[in-house]
């Protein structure tokens, strides 16, 4: 070190130089082993089967462990700042006090981040429905869950508030989900008939799975079970029960559905009923 700051007319100079150096180095380290991380997980994922939700925490903290490394260098080359990290280490109880508050949050959302990576209550490229909120998980830091909702948009949340919510996750086990399809018809209206024709569209929807086991074809379970499921003020509702691979698929699936239903029922005569209200005036 004492060779080094030689070559330099000032030791402030020398010192600057140094920690521009360690900026470089450790951003050129940090450049590179990312990448490198990244290569390899782009070539061996389906070969290892390896989960992406590791792969992002790790690449995410890989920066960060070697810029403190750059930065506990630093203060072990410059006296001043050795000076300065033994007076704080000798200090160590109210420095502890300061940081420990101030510190206290970005703490907590680390220790959940290794938390989530760790338990994987969620994993990156999930269906995830936190609060009001729903989207794709797209990625996982030290500090912060990134999901990707519906609308293409970025919803940042700190890992600890993620930590204690209770998710809704569509693809912690199996991604597959069956979607409760419900409509109203009018009271009037031909009951079977409307159950037939609700059964014979899903049946013939591109996107339905029939998910029975050889046993429950057997012994006639319904593929597409329709039943009523309540009685209203003004309509009789149909509830069918719609097995479809994915969320994505479900939205879909869904969408199509009520279209069809509406045309349907038209040409059938049966009515979907809007509420209505009989007012009775009194003298």
């Amino acid at each position: 070190m004492q060779t080094f700051i030689h070559w330099f007319p000032s030791r402030w100079l020398a010192y600057l130089v140094l920690a521009l150096g360690l900026l470089l180095v450790s951003w050129f380290i940090s450049y590179i082993l990312r990448l490198s991380i990244g290569k390899f997980f782009s070539k061996n994922a389906e070969k290892l089967n390896l989960d992406p939700t590791a792969f992002f925490f790790v690449k995410n903290a890989v920066s960060f462990i070697i810029y403190l490394l750059a930065l506990i260098v630093l203060f072990y080359n410059i006296p001043e700042l050795n000076s300065i990290g033994v007076a704080l280490f000798a200090s160590a109880g109210i420095f502890a006090a300061i940081a420990g508050f101030a510190s206290q949050a970005a703490l907590a959302n680390m220790i959940s981040g290794i938390m989530i990576v760790i338990f994987k209550p969620f994993r990156v490229n999930d269906h995830v429905v936190v609060g009001t909120n729903a989207g794709l998980v797209e990625d996982i830091t030290l500090r912060h869950t990134v999901i990707r909702n519906y609308e293409n948009r970025r919803l940042v949340i700190p890992n600890a508030i993620m930590a204690n919510e209770v998710i809704l996750n569509s693809d912690l086990v199996d991604e597959k989900i069956r979607m409760h399809f419900e409509i109203g018809i009018d009271y009037n209206s031909d009951l079977q008939r409307a159950k037939d024709i609700l059964r014979e569209l899903v049946e013939g929807h591109e996107l339905f799975c029939d998910y029975r086991s050889d046993e429950d074809k057997e012994n006639g379970m319904d593929a597409v079970p329709v039943k009523v499921v309540r009685i209203e003020d003004s309509a009789i509702v149909l509830r069918a029960w719609v097995w479809a691979a994915n969320p994505d698929d479900a939205f879909t699936f869904r969408c199509d559905l009520l279209e069809q239903v509406k045309l349907s029922f038209d040409q059938n005569n049966i009515d979907i009923p809007y509420p209505h209200r009989t007012i009775v005036q009194k003298k």
